[in-house]
């Protein structure tokens, strides 16, 4: 694992966003930077889960977070706006976005992929993510110290047969990656880096590999210390990196 101890109140009075809340790794990040002081603004499209979320966090007397039902496949442009502007009027302004919220498509031969697929999975991979970026990059200059960050994939680093659109995807998400850090390198006091979380025990690899045993790969709780050091203070500077949770 990437090898990073994170301080207690390593997000104390932090706010953060993180897409994809309701369960995997995206459950898991947001239990982490509420465990380390954040309050955490749970996005996704399945209030139930969302819900869980919530009172697991409360429950173990971190800060309370939000829940935010919000579907990255159907929200159209003015729906962005209205979602950051009341993360404005609720919160003032944002430390930090988690793009995590993701789906796998067919895994099939790009001459078998149909166009449908192909455009909901970048709708929700791609589009999305470069349109909550978008709407939220205001509140995130706001911040003294602020972190974004992109999920990432072995596929989206190296093209491999019959990874479709997701692995296009990826490539699109590193590559907004790099463009966004660029754009604000030296200029705003945010960054933006990216992580492959690897093989983990989630539905979606479960879906990916429907063959391999899930036991052998690591919870989603395991790979947070890269998620917790590329969100915190103790990464300021390093912008436009893409870090592996897993060695």
């Amino acid at each position: 694992m990437f090898d990073y101890t994170a301080r207690p109140d390593l997000l104390a009075g932090r706010i953060i966003m993180v897409t994809g809340a309701g369960r995997g790794i995206g459950e898991a990040a947001a239990k982490a930077y509420a465990a380390h002081g954040a309050t955490v603004l749970l996005l996704g499209k399945n209030e139930e889960n969302l819900n869980r979320v919530y009172d697991d966090i409360e429950a173990a007397g971190y800060p309370r977070p939000a829940v935010i039902p919000f579907n990255l496949e159907t929200a159209l442009p003015h729906q962005y706006d209205e979602l950051a502007a009341m993360v404005e009027r609720e919160f003032g302004h944002l430390d930090g976005l988690l793009h995590n919220a993701a789906i796998v498509g067919p895994r099939t031969p790009l001459e078998q992929l149909s166009g449908d697929n192909f455009m909901r999975v970048m709708q929700v991979n791609v589009n999305a993510m470069f349109m909550l970026t978008s709407t939220l990059l205001p509140l995130l200059k706001l911040s003294q110290d602020a972190s974004v960050i992109f999920t990432s994939s072995s596929v989206g680093r190296k093209g491999r047969a019959y990874w479709g659109a997701y692995a296009v995807s990826k490539f699109a998400t590193e590559g907004l990656m790099q463009v966004l850090a660029d754009e604000v390198d030296g200029t705003a006091s945010v960054r933006a880096n990216s992580i492959n979380p690897g093989a983990t025990r989630t539905d979606m690899r479960a879906k990916a590999y429907p063959g391999e045993n899930p036991q052998a790969n690591p919870l989603p709780e395991a790979i947070m210390p890269v998620y917790l050091y590329l969100m915190g203070p103790d990464s300021a500077g390093v912008n436009g990196q893409a870090f592996d949770a897993q060695a």
